[in-house]
């Protein structure tokens, strides 16, 4: 067990270790125009991606925008359940995030989604209609890269294919996104 422990703890070493520094400053620079322009942030995955989402969205909503002294307008596509489940239901489940930025997304907003594998048909035909609609694309995903990883304006790819290693990779990537500007809140001001 001690052995398995160990060898696991390493592998999550190398995935954060294969974390472009560049790739993630870009992020930030695109998040900072975004707080400057007052442009919406849209964020959206699938299962543990999901919920990265969410907590991402709850620290860059209140303690990033607490620190900064000005709102980032964020918003998780993951967190109306009735919405995506009346989606799902009415038209495909691969419709869950473009029909919500149908209705909210606007040239100059920013999508950012996050995935393992890169090829969520709805994180993928989200991205593609942001893209094709002028929003800034962002995109977290696992080795494989996927679709996400050719259309994204903007991509980080940790080099690991395991769910739970890259899960906590692009969950750290998301905590220093928000802890960039809470730690250096001129960044705000900007």
């Amino acid at each position: 067990m001690n052995h398995w422990i160990a060898d696991y703890i390493q592998a999550q070493k190398a995935a954060l270790d294969s974390i472009s520094v560049e790739g993630v400053a870009q992020i930030v620079g695109t998040l900072q125009q975004a707080l400057k322009d007052d442009r919406q942030i849209f964020v959206f995955g699938n299962g543990g991606s999901a919920s990265n989402s969410s907590h991402f969205v709850t620290d860059l909503g209140k303690g990033s925008s607490d620190k900064v002294g000005k709102r980032f307008r964020v918003l998780s596509l993951n967190d109306n359940v009735s919405w995506m489940t009346a989606i799902g239901n009415d038209y495909s489940y691969d419709d869950i995030f473009v029909r919500q930025l149908e209705n909210y997304g606007r040239a100059g907003d920013v999508a950012l989604s996050i995935s393992v594998s890169g090829n969520s048909p709805n994180c993928v035909k989200a991205l593609e209609w942001a893209k094709k609609n002028g929003l800034k694309t962002v995109a977290l995903v696992g080795a494989k890269r996927g679709c996400m990883a050719e259309i994204a304006d903007q991509v980080v790819v940790i080099n690991e294919t395991h769910y739970g290693r890259v899960e906590d990779a692009e969950m750290g990537i998301l905590h220093m996104l928000c802890y960039v500007f809470m730690e250096n809140p001129e960044l705000g001001k900007v």
